[in-house]
C-alpha cells in the first residue's frame, strides 16, 4: 500500500536554503540558509507538568521572535530546554504509563526503558518537524540503502546530540541511578557486522548534523549476525537477543507496508505490457528509528523492514490435523527473511535466503521512495523530475537489485517506456564500492535469479544489451577478438549467450585459406573460400590440402562454467557515479577492478574517502580527552569541524598539555583494565602499553601476522634472563577483538590460535606483566567505545591493496592512538595528515603485490629465518596443538589455502623490526605523548583534511 505521510505535525515554514550533497548529487535550491528550531512552551497547570510544543523554521542570523502556528497548540513564546526536574517527570511518566515491567520496582532495566522513551518523545517532535518541512518544500532527498547499519547504543548518543546529558544525569541521580549504569542496560542493535555497517551509521549521524535531507533503509534483523562466545574450542556463535525485550527507539508503522513477490511468471498483455503474476507474496512492514543531529533540531530517519504474511496464510485446517509445520510454513518463510544478517550461503537454500533479503530491502525501499515522490508531487506527477528529487545510494553491491526494481516499477506499474525508465534510473542511482576482493564482488546464479525474480532477469538482460551496444559503438564490430575480451570483462551476464541480434551482427561465415594444386603438384593459387563455397564448388580436399585455417572467434558460453549475473558490473553500468572509499582504493578500482569501465566512462569514477563521526567516537566516548582538547583549542567547535583540531599542533611540546593528555589516557586505560577483567577474567597492568587490533577476522586483515609477531616476541623473552627481558622489551597488553564469519574455517582457526596463545602466555609466571594476550569476546560498537580511548598502539596491517579504506584507523588516531600499518586504505591519507614520523610503517606496497605472488608461484621466495623459526615454535606444540592447517597456509608455492596468498611471511621481518621501533619510541614517554597529540591534531595543512572532516567523506 502507498504510505500516507509518515510523520504528523503542523509546522509554519519560512526561510529557504541551498544544500549540495556532492556524491548523492543532492541539490535543493532555495533563497537563504535555514536552521530548524523547536519552540517549546512550558506550562504549569494544576501543579502538573506538561510540554506545549510547536515547531517553526527561522533564519539563525535573525533575532528569535514570537511566532504563531496553525497547529492548534498555541503561540510559541520562548525556547524551553528541559531541566532535570522536567526530565525526571518524563522518566517517571514512562515508568508508570508505558511500562514493560511491573510497577513495584524501578531497577536498572526499567530505568533504561523509561529513560529511552522520554528521550524518544523529544526526538519525535524534532523528527516530525523535520519531515513536515521536507514534505512542504519538496526537497531533493538522499536514500542510503545498506544491508548493515551498525548503530551501537543510542541513549548516550541521543542525549548528547540533544545537549541534555547534564539534565539526564542529574534526573537519574535523583531517581536513584547513575546515567552510565542505565546506559549499559541497552543492548547494541544487532543490525550490522563491521566497517560497512558502521560507516552507514556514521553517515546518518553526519547527514542529520549537516542538515541534509536523507533517509537510511535497511532490514530489521531479529537475531543479528551472531553473538560471539569464546570457549576452549575457540569461537562459538549464538543468536543475538537485542529484540528480546523490544527496542524503545523503534516505532512500527502499521500503515506503511508494501507487497514483495518471489517466483511466479511474467506474462505479456495484448499491448505488450509485462505483468509479473503468481508466485510467493509477503509483506514488508516499516519500523522507524529517529537519528538526531548534533546541535540541530534536524532528526532524520532509519527505516527498517520486517517481513510477514497475512494471518489468513496460517493453515488452520492443517494445524488441527496435526500437520503443524505445514500450517505455519508460509509464516516462517516470510519471517525468516529478517532473522539473521548474512545467513550461511553454502547451500542452495542459504543463497536463496540471501537473495530474498536483498530483494526485500530493494523492493520495499523503492516502493516507499516512489510513494513519497508521488505524494510530494501532488496531482501533477512528472516522472522526468524523479532524479531531480531522489538520490539512491547503494552501499556496496547488496542493494544492486534496486536497479531492475526501479525500472520494473516505472515500466510495469507506472507505464513508462524502457527508454524513459532506463534514463531515469541512470540519473538516480550511484554505487559505492567497498572491496577489491573478487569473492566480495557479488555474482548470482542466473538460474536462481530466473527462478526467484523472473521479471528482473528480463530487465537485466535489457541493461546487458545496452552495455553490449555501447561497447560495439566504442570499439566497432570488425575486431572480434577484441570484442570477445571486452565482453568477457564487462558483460553483466557472464558466460551467457549474446542476444540474437548481436550474434547476427558479429558472427560471419567461417573462412578458410584453401590450396588449389596443379596436376604436377605445384601450387597455382591460394584462395579464400567460405565453408559454403567449398561445398558448392564440390571441392573434395583432404586435410593436407588445407594449409591455413583462420581462428574462429566464438561467442558461445562455456558449458563447463556456471552462468552468472555480475552485480558489481550492473552497478557500474547503471549508476551515474562510482566511488572508492580511499585514494589508493579508488585508484585500484580505476586501474584494476573496473579498468575497462573506467576507459569507457572515466567521468563516472571518483574517490570519497570514508569518514567517522567525531561525536560518538571522541566527544561522547572519550569525555576526558574531549575536555582537554576544548580547553587548549579554546572552543568546542571541533566537534562539528575537526579541522580545528590542527590547533593542538602548536601545543604538542607543552609540558602541561602533555601531563593532562597522559592523565586522560591513563583514566581510559584503567577503564579498559576493569572491562577486560569483567569480560575475560584476565588481570592486566594499566602501566603496560595497550596494543590493540580490533576488526572483522579475515586473512587479508592479517591478525595471523600480529599473533605470530607476539609468539616470536614471547619466544625471544623465554630465551633471555629476567634482566635482559626488562631492558629489551616494553611491557605490552596485546588485545584482539572481532568476529569470524560462522562458515569461514580459516578465520575461526585464527581466533582459536589467538586464544590458545593467550592461555599459555598469560599464565607464564616468568613473563608476568611483560606480555599479556587478550581476546575480547563479542566485539561491537559499545566494546569499541571502551577500548579505543584507552588504546596506545593500533594495528592496521592488511596486505597492501586489499583494505578498501578502514574506519577504525581513523577512530584510533582521533583518540591519540599511534598506528602501525601498511600503505593500505585510509592509512595512506592518515599518514600524510599526521606526518610520516608519527606513523609506524612497514611492509610491501600495493604495486609490488602481484609480482611478489608471482615470485612465490615460481618458487623463488626465500623466507626469512625468523619466520621459519616462529613457525617451528608453533609446530612444537607449545600452545597445545601444532596448527598444521594454519601454518600450512603459509607454505608451498601454489594451491587453494596455500602459498601464503596474503604475504604474511614476506612482511614478517619488516613487521617485527617495526615493532622494535615502537618499543623504542614508547620508552621516551615525552616523545610518545607528542606523537599521540599530533595524531589527534591531524594535518600540517588543514586545507587538505579529508578523512574525518565532519565524519562525512561524501560531503567534502
Amino acid at each position: 500500500m502507498a504510505a500516507s505521510s509518515p510523520f504528523s505535525a503542523t509546522t509554519k515554514t519560512h526561510s529557504h536554503s541551498t544544500h549540495i550533497f556532492t556524491h548523492f548529487n543532492l541539490t535543493t535550491t532555495r533563497t537563504s540558509h535555514f536552521s530548524l528550531r523547536k519552540y517549546i512552551r512550558y506550562s504549569n497547570r494544576d501543579s502538573s507538568k506538561s510540554f506545549v510544543i510547536s515547531n517553526v523554521l527561522t533564519n539563525p542570523h535573525q533575532k528569535l521572535q514570537q511566532t504563531s502556528t496553525d497547529d492548534g497548540i498555541g503561540d510559541a513564546l520562548d525556547i524551553f530546554v528541559p531541566d532535570s526536574a522536567s526530565v525526571s517527570s518524563s522518566i517517571k511518566y514512562h515508568a508508570e504509563m508505558t511500562p514493560s515491567f511491573t510497577p513495584e520496582k524501578f531497577e536498572l532495566p526499567k530505568a533504561f526503558y523509561a529513560t529511552a522513551e522520554s528521550v524518544r518523545d523529544m526526538l519525535i517532535v524534532n523528527w516530525n518537524a523535520t519531515y513536515k518541512y521536507y514534505e512542504k518544500m519538496n526537497v531533493k532527498q538522499a536514500y542510503y540503502l545498506s544491508m548493515e547499519f551498525l548503530q551501537g547504543r543510542a541513549l548516550l548518543n541521543s542525549i548528547g546530540n540533544l545537549e541534555l546529558s547534564g539534565a539526564y544525569a542529574e534526573a537519574l541521580t535523583k531517581l536513584g541511578h547513575n546515567l552510565e549504569d542505565v546506559a549499559k542496560q541497552e543492548p547494541d542493535a544487532a543490525l550490522g557486522n563491521g566497517g560497512l555497517g558502521r560507516l552507514a551509521s556514521c553517515f546518518l549521524d553526519s547527514l542529520a548534523t549537516l542538515n541534509y535531507p536523507a533517509w537510511g533503509y535497511g532490514l530489521r534483523y531479529r537475531y543479528g549476525l551472531f553473538k560471539q562466545l569464546i570457549t576452549k574450542d575457540g569461537q562459538e556463535e549464538v543468536a543475538e537477543s537485542w529484540l528480546e525485550m523490544g527496542s524503545p527507539w523503534e516505532i512500527v508503522r502499521n500503515d506503511v507496508s508494501y507487497p514483495v513477490k518471489f517466483y511466479g511468471e511474467v506474462i505479456s498483455g495484448p499491448d505488450g505490457k509485462k505483468e509479473w503474476v503468481g508466485g510467493e507474496d509477503i509483506t514488508a512492514i516499516a519500523y522507524d528509528v529517529p537519528i538526531p543531529g548534533y546541535k540541530t533540531k534536524t532528526t532524520i530517519n532509519l527505516r527498517l523492514w520486517s517481513t510477514k504474511v497475512a494471518s489468513s496464510e496460517f493453515d488452520l485446517n492443517a494445524y488441527n490435523a496435526g500437520e503443524h509445520a505445514k500450517a505455519y510454513e508460509a509464516l516462517k518463510k516470510a519471517e525468516k527473511i529478517c532473522y539473521v544478517l548474512y545467513p550461511g550461503d553454502d547451500s542452495h537454500e542459504g543463497k536463496t535466503l540471501r537473495l530474498k533479503q536483498q530483494y526485500t530491502l530493494c523492493s520495499a525501499s523503492l516502493q516507499d521512495i516512489i510513494a513519497q515522490f508521488e505524494r510530494r508531487s501532488g496531482s501533477a506527477i512528472n516522472w522526468n523530475t524523479f532524479a531531480e528529487k531522489v538520490a539512491v545510494q547503494m552501499n556496496d553491491t547488496h542493494p544492486t537489485l534496486c536497479i531492475p526494481e526501479l525500472i520494473r516499477i516505472l515500466m510495469d506499474l507506472k507505464g513508462l517506456s524502457w527508454k524513459e525508465a532506463w534514463n531515469i534510473t541512470q540519473r538516480t542511482v550511484a554505487y559505492t564500492n567497498h572491496t577489491v576482493l573478487p569473492e566480495a564482488l557479488e555474482k548470482w546464479s542466473l538460474n536462481l535469479l530466473q527462478e526467484l525474480l523472473p521479471r528482473h532477469i528480463e530487465i537485466i538482460e535489457l541493461i546487458d544489451k545496452e552495455l553490449i551496444d555501447t561497447i560495439i559503438s566504442k570499439y566497432g564490430s570488425e575486431d572480434l577478438e577484441l570484442l570477445q575480451e571486452k565482453f568477457k570483462d564487462m558483460r553483466i551476464l557472464d558466460n551467457i549467450e549474446l542476444p540474437s541480434s548481436i550474434l547476427e551482427l558479429l558472427v560471419k561465415p567461417e573462412e578458410s585459406n584453401v590450396v588449389i594444386p596443379e596436376a604436377d603438384g605445384e601450387i597455382s593459387e591460394v584462395v579464400e573460400l567460405t565453408n559454403e563455397e567449398v561445398e558448392s564448388k564440390g571441392l573434395d580436399l583432404g586435410i593436407s590440402d588445407i594449409t591455413d585455417k583462420k581462428i574462429k572467434v566464438t561467442f558461445e558460453p562455456d558449458p563447463q562454467l556456471p552462468k552468472l549475473v555480475r552485480m558489481a558490473n550492473l552497478c557500474v553500468v547503471s549508476g551515474h557515479t562510482v566511488n572508492g572509499v580511499a585514494e589508493i582504493h579508488s585508484e585500484i578500482v580505476k586501474k584494476e577492478v573496473f579498468n575497462e569501465f573506467y576507459k569507457l566512462w572515466p567521468e563516472k569514477f571518483q574517490n570519497k574517502t570514508n569518514g567517522v563521526t567525531p561525536r560518538r567516537w571522541m566527544r561522547f566516548c572519550n569525555p576526558e580527552l574531549s575536555k582537554i582538547i576544548t580547553k587548549w583549542i579554546g572552543t568546542e567547535d571541533w566537534v562539528l569541524n575537526t579541522d580545528k583540531l590542527v590547533e593542538l599542533r602548536k601545543f604538542a611540546d607543552n609540558d602541561e598539555l602533555q601531563s593532562e593528555w597522559k592523565e586522560a589516557k591513563q583514566i581510559a586505560k584503567e577503564t579498559v583494565v576493569s572491562f577486560i577483567k569483567d569480560k575475560t577474567g584476565y588481570v592486566v597492568s594499566p602501566d603496560a602499553m595497550f596494543d590493540i587490533q580490533v576488526k572483522r577476522i579475515h586473512e587479508y586483515k592479517r591478525q595471523l601476522l600480529n599473533i605470530l609477531g607476539i609468539v616470536y616476541r614471547y619466544k625471544k623473552m623465554k630465551e633471555m634472563s629476567p634482566e635482559e627481558r626488562v631492558s629489551k622489551y616494553v611491557p605490552r597488553v596485546c588485545i584482539f577483538g572481532g568476529k569470524a564469519f560462522a562458515t569461514y574455517v580459516q578465520a575461526k582457526r585464527i581466533v582459536k590460535f589467538i586464544t590458545d596463545v593467550g592461555a599459555i602466555i598469560n599464565h607464564d609466571a616468568e613473563i608476568g606483566d611483560l606480555l599479556k594476550v587478550v581476546f575480547v569476546p563479542d566485539y561491537n560498537v559499545s566494546v569499541a567505545e571502551v577500548l579505543i580511548p584507552g588504546s596506545e598502539l593500533s594495528q592496521h596491517i592488511s596486505t597492501a591493496g586489499m583494505e578498501a579504506s578502514g574506519t577504525s584507523n581513523m577512530k584510533f588516531a582521533m583518540n591519540g592512538c599511534l598506528l602501525i600499518g601498511t600503505l593500505d586504505g585510509a592509512n595512506v591519507e592518515i599518514r600524510e595528515e599526521v606526518g610520516d614520523e608519527n606513523f609506524f610503517l612497514f611492509g610491501a606496497e600495493a604495486h609490488e603485490i602481484s609480482e611478489l605472488r608471482k615470485e612465490r608461484a615460481d618458487g623463488k621466495f626465500v623466507p626469512d629465518p625468523r619466520f621459519e623459526e616462529v613457525k617451528a615454535f608453533v609446530r612444537s606444540g607449545v600452545f597445545g596443538t601444532n596448527y598444521d592447517e594454519l601454518m600450512g597456509s603459509l607454505e608451498g608455492n601454489e594451491g587453494y589455502g596455500r602459498a601464503d596468498y596474503f604475504l604474511v611471511g614476506k612482511d614478517f621481518p619488516s613487521y617485527i623490526e617495526c615493532q622494535e621501533q615502537v618499543d623504542e619510541a614508547y620508552r621516551d614517554q615525552k616523545k610518545w605523548t607528542k606523537m599521540s597529540i599530533l595524531n589527534t591534531a591531524g594535518l600540517k595543512n588543514p586545507g587538505l583534511r579529508r578523512v574525518v572532516r565532519y565524519g562525512l567523506g561524501y560531503a567534502v
